[in-house]
C-alpha cells in the first residue's frame, strides 16, 4: 500500500532523495511538465524524472508554460500529455501530485505499488482569467512555487540562470 505524506511547505524535507519520481496532474500540459522540467534541470541525472496527467485531452504543452519557462530558459515545447498508463515503467520512489482528481488517482494506482505518494497543492493557472498578462503571471507564479517546492523537496541549493 502506498504511504501518502501531506508535507507543510515549511516542514523540513524527508532526509530520503528518490532515484526516480512522477509528477501527476489533470492533463499533463501546465503543472505536471513543468515540474518535470524542473526537477531535470535542478536535479540532472540524480533523480529521473517523468509526468502523467489522468486524462490526456491536450496535443502539446500549454503555450503559456512554454513560454514561462522559456524565460528560465528551458524549452517544454516537445512535451507530449501522457497518462499513467501510456509508461513503459511504472516503478517510481516517488509520485509528487499536483491537483486533487490526481491524488485520488495517484493512491488507487499505487495501493500496489511500493512507492510513496506526496500532495503538492498547486495552483491550476489555466482557471485564471483576464488579459494576457494577468494569465501570464498566474503561470509564473505556478512555475515558481514548483521551483521552491523541488528545491526543498529534493534539497536543491541553486538557482536557474534567469
Amino acid at each position: 500500500m502506498a504511504n501518502v505524506i501531506l508535507p507543510s511547505p515549511l516542514a523540513p524535507s524527508p532526509v530520503e532523495i528518490p532515484h526516480s519520481v512522477l509528477f501527476m496532474c489533470s492533463f499533463n500540459a501546465v503543472r505536471s511538465p513543468i515540474a518535470e522540467a524542473l526537477t531535470k534541470y535542478y536535479c540532472g541525472h540524480q533523480i529521473f524524472a517523468d509526468s502523467v496527467g489522468i486524462r490526456a485531452e491536450e496535443d502539446s504543452a500549454n503555450p503559456f508554460a512554454i513560454a514561462v519557462m522559456e524565460e528560465i530558459g528551458l524549452d517544454i515545447s516537445d512535451h507530449t500529455p501522457k497518462m499513467f498508463e501510456d509508461l513503459m515503467d511504472s516503478s517510481f520512489d516517488l509520485v509528487v501530485t499536483l491537483s486533487p482528481e490526481a491524488q485520488h488517482k495517484a493512491i488507487d494506482l499505487t495501493r500496489t505499488l511500493d512507492c510513496q505518494v506526496e500532495y503538492w497543492p498547486t495552483l491550476d493557472p489555466t482557471a485564471v482569467m483576464g488579459n494576457r498578462e494577468n494569465i501570464i503571471a498566474a503561470f509564473r507564479q505556478t512555475r515558481d512555487m514548483l521551483t521552491e517546492r523541488i528545491k526543498h523537496r529534493f534539497d536543491v541549493g541553486y538557482s536557474p540562470v534567469v
